[in-house]
């Protein structure tokens, strides 16, 4: 009887992994804010949740709560482009994120790293900026739209901020349409805008994707009363990932909205303030009839809904 054959040895097992494919890196220029609930540390989450590897740039510190901001801190402009340039020279990238990176100085710095990779797509989220002091505030815009914007693939933001950034000068009092916003951004470059918290009747907001030419595609969630906080933030990382793999554009936004509402539907409240949202909420396994949680490798993954059903 010819002997029974032994199992690969643990370095060919190794070996094996290490020839893997790694995942696709996404390199996430934005702010640390200890909350957890935006900045850095929800790009690292949704990158992770979405299956790719984020590599996080360190443009400020935001002190702030699940509440509120109160101020931030800034970071040498030379110390953000040089996190950059290190992991850049040595990891190849395919997708970029844009969130909060502090003052007109680093967006400056940050922009010219861009510059250097025109074919990585660029997914920019515009955060409020209420806190910051109205000249530095103003500064600070001016430099991401003259800058940033032009290398923009997709500018995210909800439809006041987005407002106030590229239309200062509405006073109609109809709200701008996705397609007039696209309109505003293509001007300065960024070719477009998926534009969330649209108000409609009945309960509902709308969240599209446009170009100068109009709406592209979309989704519309129930509106609910629970605030938020890292919302946008989510919705952007996870188009970023979503683009990192090759996805098409308009594909990548209907499943990053999925996402981001899967996300807030099992946000939880760490502290006395706003909800965030949960990206792992897949990870979780579902309690049983008597209340026990099953173990986690008996746990089947649920299937994704086809559509979004609500956000804030």
């Amino acid at each position: 009887m010819s002997p029974t054959p032994l199992p690969p040895a643990p370095e060919a097992n190794a070996q094996d992994e290490q020839e893997s494919p790694p995942p696709a890196c996404v390199m996430s220029f934005n702010a640390s804010d200890a909350s957890g609930a935006g900045g850095l540390a929800g790009d690292v989450a949704t990158i992770a949740a979405m299956g790719a590897h984020c590599l996080p740039v360190v443009t400020a510190v935001v002190l702030r709560d699940t509440a509120e901001t109160f101020e931030h801190a800034n970071l040498d402009p030379d110390t953000i482009a040089e996190q950059a340039r290190h992991i850049l020279e040595d990891v190849p990238i395919t997708a970029w994120k844009v969130g909060f990176l502090g003052n007109a100085e680093a967006v400056s710095a940050v922009a010219e790293v861009l510059s250097d990779y025109p074919d990585v797509p660029l997914v920019t989220y515009l955060p409020s900026v209420a806190w910051i002091d109205e000249d530095e505030q103003q500064q600070y815009l001016d430099a991401l739209r003259e800058l940033v914007l032009p290398q923009t693939v997709v500018l995210v933001g909800n439809h006041k901020t987005m407002t106030d950034f590229l239309l200062p000068d509405w006073d109609s009092e109809r709200a701008p349409s996705a397609r007039e916003l696209a309109v505003a951004a293509a001007q300065s470059g960024a070719q477009h805008v998926l534009v969330t918290g649209m108000q409609l009747p009945n309960q509902y907001v709308d969240n599209v994707l446009a170009n100068a030419s109009g709406p592209i595609t979309g989704e519309k969630f129930e509106r609910f009363e629970t605030a938020f906080v890292g919302a946008g933030d989510t919705l952007a990382a996870a188009l970023a990932a979503l683009l990192s793999v090759g996805a098409e554009l308009h594909s990548a936004v209907s499943e990053a909205l999925s996402f981001l509402d899967q996300s807030l539907d099992a946000g939880f409240r760490p502290g006395m303030g706003n909800v965030v949202p949960d990206r792992f909420f897949w990870a979780l396994p579902p309690a049983d009839e008597e209340g026990a949680e099953p173990a986690f490798e008996d746990i089947e993954p649920e299937p994704s809904p086809k559509s979004p059903r609500r956000m804030h």
